[in-house]
């Protein structure tokens, strides 16, 4: 099986490459693909270097899977050049997640909405997988009515440059700046740009792609999105009203049987969720789980996820894990 990676000098591309060599995917043949600057380069696969090759020249090897981590841009250009010889997408852009003829897929929730058919998927946003992995079981058992999101995000989820700002910062430098302001000793409540109702699109895609991935459009739910001076793993703390009463005993039980999630949450041992211990890790933690005191039916919580694993690339290969298991490729 030819699987071609999309992006693969990126910081998302290389994590990608990281978790394809972990995992169990049947292999045969790995394409890296990257923009023309990047053509003839090496990386590194399983201890051997493969040379980064064109678009046209992937396109052309009719690889059976492309997992794309290279812009909206470069993918509404090329993922339909792909799906058209006969390979998968699994878009990790926002360029498809809200199209409504295309799926967005967070493979432990709704896998199950996957076809033969489905050439392009979309991977969510690195903030809204952590989200929901938690969401979905409560919303399954008590009905979810609003959540109120606040994140607290790494600068990895901006890229490279964001955290060579960081780090020079850090060491008294005054490098060119990727954020409006310093970002070291500081907190931006400015992820991406700003909508047209001083929202801004990361905080519309938290508020949009949960209800597409969980299939259901009947609660609320609003989000500020900050960026904070942490370098691997986003931070969420999360307020949900549900519908019906419920048991905070019987949550903990329900999250920590959930897939892919990890319950820490024993504050007598100061046990519970930080970015410093998701780096590197594929699991989505969740803590500090208490009532709101302030109203009925209603829960405080916080996630935290690496953003770049579980937020990004583990996420797309699951998906390929999920499509070759299925016989969908």
């Amino acid at each position: 099986m030819k699987v071609a990676v999309v992006g693969a000098t990126g910081m998302v591309g290389q994590v990608m490459l990281k978790v394809l060599e972990e995992r169990n995917l049947p292999i045969t043949e790995l394409i890296p693909v990257a923009s023309e600057k990047s053509v003839g380069k090496k990386v590194k696969f399983k201890d051997k270097e493969l040379t980064i090759v064109s678009m046209t020249d992937a396109i052309a090897a009719k690889p059976e899977i492309a997992i794309f981590s290279a812009g909206g841009n470069t993918s509404l250009e090329f993922a339909p050049k792909f799906a058209e010889v006969g390979t998968v997408v699994i878009d990790n852009s926002s360029a498809w997640r809200m199209d409504p003829t295309k799926k967005l897929v967070v493979p432990e929730i709704n896998a199950n909405v996957l076809t033969k058919e489905d050439k392009i998927i979309a991977n969510p946003n690195c903030s809204t997988i952590q989200l929901v992995m938690v969401l979905h079981p409560l919303n399954q058992k008590y009905d979810i009515k609003r959540v109120i999101v606040s994140t607290y995000q790494s600068v990895t989820g901006t890229g490279k440059a964001a955290v060579d700002q960081l780090n020079a910062e850090i060491k008294g430098e005054n490098p060119e700046k990727v954020y409006p302001y310093q970002i070291f000793k500081n907190a931006l409540p400015h992820c991406d740009v700003f909508a047209d109702d001083d929202y801004t699109k990361e905080e519309i895609k938290l508020m949009k792609e949960p209800k597409k991935i969980m299939g259901d459009d009947t609660f609320n739910l609003t989000a500020t999105a900050v960026r904070v001076p942490v370098q691997g793993g986003h931070s969420e703390s999360v307020n949900i009203e549900f519908e019906n009463e419920f048991d905070i005993d019987e949550v903990r039980q329900i999250l920590s049987e959930m897939p892919g999630v990890t319950l820490q949450d024993d504050v007598k041992s100061n046990h519970y969720p930080m970015p410093l211990y998701s780096e590197g890790k594929d699991e989505v933690f969740v803590g500090r789980i208490r009532r709101d005191l302030s109203q009925p039916k209603t829960l405080n919580l916080w996630i935290v996820a690496d953003n770049l694993r579980k937020g990004a690339a583990t996420n797309a290969v699951q998906i390929a894990e999920y499509l070759v298991a299925n016989n969908l490729v």
